[in-house]
């Protein structure tokens, strides 16, 4: 049994899908994996069936949802499911190689053997670490990360990351129904809840690579819902009486 676990969102993902769990499999630790599938038309979801059939049924895992219900969603999700299944390191990761697998001992290691709570797999903290990204869209997510610490003064550098490893009382510790997005603003409020609990945060600096192949995801109502975000998870940061960690 493996105390960690990777949840990956996916719809769609059928380039990428056999390849990550390979990747992941054939490291060195043993991590398990757990699909969160929104009803992907493209068969992403049979895939991962086939190779828990035929390969790895103790090791991998799928949920099956009905259709495209939010990334924040899917996550809290499999949070859930992890915290059920006793796991005590939990990972977010996307499926398209953007987040590098040789880079998810470098976040467990952050937490199991440095004792952080929060380990970001982070492209801002030493310079611009981006590979193949639209200029465009490198200054749109590396200025929203400028913009949450202006507006929050929470001093993470990439504040908008989705590579990220949790020990498992940060996730028993924040309230996870009350989570308010589902977009990319889960990210953030995600990292400024932790932050405000007073879990400690590492960032592991990672060189993201734009997806491979496949489609992105990413729109400007994504970024939207993250702009105005942030300015509720500064009102709530004054008013809001947060969870304490268990003892």
């Amino acid at each position: 049994m493996s105390d960690s676990i990777i949840i990956i969102p996916t719809y769609n993902e059928k380039e990428n899908i056999e390849k990550i769990i390979r990747a992941i499999f054939g490291l060195e630790k043993e991590f398990h994996i757990l699909v969160i599938d929104d009803g992907s038309p493209d068969g992403t979801a049979k895939i991962v069936h086939g190779l828990i059939d035929t390969e790895f049924k103790d090791r991998l895992f799928i949920l099956e949802r009905s259709g495209k219900l939010g990334l924040g969603t899917a996550y809290i999700t499999g949070f859930k499911w992890a915290l059920e299944h006793s796991y005590e390191y939990i990972f977010e990761m996307d499926a398209d190689f953007s987040h590098d697998p040789n880079d998810v001992p470098r976040l467990y290691s952050a937490c199991h053997d440095e004792g952080y709570d929060v380990a970001i797999g982070s492209r801002y903290v030493s310079g611009v670490n981006v590979v193949n990204w639209p200029i465009g869209r490198v200054l749109m997510s590396y200025f929203a990360s400028k913009y949450v610490r202006f507006v929050t003064g929470f001093q993470v550098h990439d504040t908008t990351a989705g590579f990220k490893c949790y020990k498992r009382k940060v996730l028993e510790t924040i309230e996870l129904d009350k989570v308010r997005f589902k977009g990319y603003a889960f990210q953030i409020e995600m990292k400024f809840t932790a932050y405000k609990i007073g879990f400690k945060i590492k960032e592991v600096p990672v060189i993201f690579v734009n997806r491979r192949e496949g489609v992105s995801k990413m729109n400007g109502s994504i970024f939207g819902e993250a702009f105005f975000g942030v300015m509720r998870l500064r009102l709530d940061g004054w008013i809001r009486k947060y969870p304490k960690p268990k003892a």
